[in-house]
């Protein structure tokens, strides 16, 4: 039997809890969702007493079903002000799901300083100290943290971005290897972490009761179906295009498309494009090792298996991974083409316990705003490496986030929506990616409804890039979204199940087998649409309208080279997504 364990860290008391009835089929995103809607004040302080971290395995994780590791993470966050949930493929969400934990809620925070863990075990919860591990470079540290707690334990931590409570601190899990790199990177949620005095969560799910499943002849039937619609389409495949080139492999097309933002989103062109892409990253690689090197799994039980290793000139590691976003953000974003300079400020990101993508949007806003000129990649790694790190008064400003970053230097050039930092896909030259930026729950998120994939990559369709409407299409994205968050899944299964029929009947059947429902088709975008209006109704209490789901007004009027395009969907359309629904 499942159970709900919540964290006071006022008195630092573990209590299990039984899951309510409402909550039996709720899981991942939907029920980090739930629970924030059901028992946080949306007015809440985010880094105060009365908002909650809620950790959330998915639905399917923790089950063998394919690419199912998965934990969402949710909380008001820090950087928007909104209701936030983050999640991130790894083993550490397993190992929750294994030791029969529906969710994780931490609350309170403690009356006096210092730093604390929490080890969870099939015997229990306990604290620990944790002042020694503060302060600390999350690469230096994580050895010992292994050392002490073992190889199969799953690690969940904060930076020393997190400890200073900056609003693009994210919170850390291990890989495979143990690398402090898989992250819930976006919206701050570390800060909340930080201002909870929490650094820890350690999970151990040695001899745990495992998941439970009522009909496992309809799961294995699911999952099947699951297994080979992703083998056989040619982005997810075995040496497809993810598995060979990482994300990264969107970078040429992105580019080609006239849709890259280059130098703080002044351009839709980086001419440097084709050097940090992934194609140049397995190339650098079989140059330095001598050697072909497919990418591997960020977690167990991944088949897509898109995460990239890039090494040095002299054959050794130097970061894991670099994804598309990262390339981008901390090299097209800030006009940098070099590999090696992209990561080795993706290696300090994730030491400081920052999100990649609003790091890249900050440092591009920075050089923007005079403070460094575009291209000066030493000048980004001292504002992470010495600024952030020490928490110099400038470091503070930038690790707060681009909205900050841009007004404290006066520059109105701020993309960002509900103040994130927008992603990889220019909203001017990609129209339906722009109103997913615009009208999300969560501020600019391109994980809140992929609309790439039929807008560029003939996903799903094939639908214009400029056509700007797309009400239609936006909403459906976003719950289906929804539920595949709350599914346990990664995200990516998106490119199977909308080109292959069996597919999508895969992820219905698993989650039938799993839980003994009788879902359809429709069910997933009716869930979905729950979610979502959690989620909206978390923020209009929290003060937010529909001025809010609107892209900055400098992309209205300024023109996007090569395309010369604008902003021009019109509000009316930006309201109809779910006013609609």
């Amino acid at each position: 039997m499942a159970e709900i364990l919540r964290i006071n860290m006022t008195d630092r008391t573990a209590t299990y809890e039984e899951v309510p009835e409402k909550y039996q089929h709720l899981a991942g995103r939907g029920l980090t969702s739930t629970i924030l809607y059901d028992e946080v004040d949306p007015t809440c302080h985010p880094l105060g007493p009365n908002n909650k971290l809620v950790f959330a395995p998915g639905l399917l994780t923790g089950s063998v079903a394919p690419t199912t590791a998965r934990v969402s993470v949710g909380g008001k966050s820090p950087l928007t002000g909104t209701i936030k949930e983050s999640n991130a493929g790894t083993g550490w969400g397993q190992q929750l799901a294994r030791l029969g934990i529906k969710a994780i809620v931490v609350e309170g925070r403690p009356e006096e300083e210092g730093w604390w863990g929490l080890r969870v075990t099939k015997d229990g919860a306990e604290f620990f100290d944790a002042d020694e591990y503060a302060g600390r470079s999350l690469y230096e540290m994580a050895p010992s943290v292994f050392e002490r707690f073992g190889d199969r334990a799953g690690m969940m931590t904060i930076g020393v971005a997190g400890e200073k409570k900056m609003a693009m601190a994210g919170l850390c899990f291990n890989d495979r290897e143990n690398r402090p790199s898989r992250y819930s990177g976006r919206g701050g949620l570390g800060a909340v972490a930080g201002s909870k005095g929490l650094k820890f969560i350690i999970v151990d799910d040695t001899d745990g009761p495992g998941v439970e499943m009522a009909d496992k002849d309809l799961f294995d039937q699911g999952r099947k179906k699951m297994l080979n619609a992703l083998r056989s389409h040619d982005i997810t495949k075995p040496k497809g295009g993810l598995n060979t080139y990482g994300t990264a492999v969107l970078v040429n097309i992105i580019n080609e498309a006239g849709a890259y933002p280059t130098r703080n989103f002044r351009e839709g062109r980086f001419e440097e494009a084709a050097a940090t892409s992934g194609e140049a990253i397995f190339e650098g690689n079989q140059e330095r090792l001598g050697k072909e090197l497919y990418n591997h799994a960020c977690s167990p039980g991944c088949v897509i298996q898109c995460s990239n290793t890039w090494f040095d000139a002299d054959g050794e590691e130097m970061v894991s991974c670099i994804e598309y976003e990262s390339t981008w953000a901390l090299g097209a974003n800030c006009g940098i083409g070099d590999l090696d300079t992209i990561g080795k400020l993706i290696w300090q990101c994730n030491d400081l316990g920052i999100d990649t993508i609003e790091a890249g949007v900050v440092i591009g806003v920075a050089m923007d705003s005079g403070i460094a000129g575009f291209g000066d990649g030493e000048a980004a790694i001292k504002w992470l490496d010495e600024d952030i790190r020490q928490g110099t008064p400038l470091g503070h400003i930038l690790g707060q986030g681009a909205e900050f970053t841009a007004n404290a230097f006066g520059n109105e050039r701020s993309p960002t929506v509900k103040g994130q930092g927008m992603p990889a896909y220019e909203p001017r030259a990609i129209k339906g990616i722009g109103m997913t930026y615009a009208i999300s729950t969560m501020g600019a998120d391109h994980t809140s409804g992929y609309t790439i994939a039929p807008e560029i990559l003939a996903v799903g369709g094939d639908v214009d890039q400029f056509d700007v409407d797309k009400a239609d299409l936006v909403r459906a994205f976003q719950q289906t979204t929804a539920f595949i968050d709350m599914s346990g899944h990664c995200l990516f299964i998106a490119f199977a199940i909308l080109d292959i029929a069996e597919g999508f009947e895969g992820l219905v059947e698993e989650c039938n087998g799993l839980l003994g429902t009788d879902w359809t088709g429709d069910d997933v975008t009716r869930i979905g649409q729950e979610i979502l209006d959690k989620e909206l109704a978390f923020n209009r209490t929290a003060g937010f309208t529909a001025a809010d789901d609107r892209v900055p007004e400098f992309m209205r009027y300024e023109p996007l080279p090569p395309h010369d395009v604008t902003w021009d969907v019109p509000d009316e359309t930006l309201d109809a997504v779910f006013k609609e629904a």
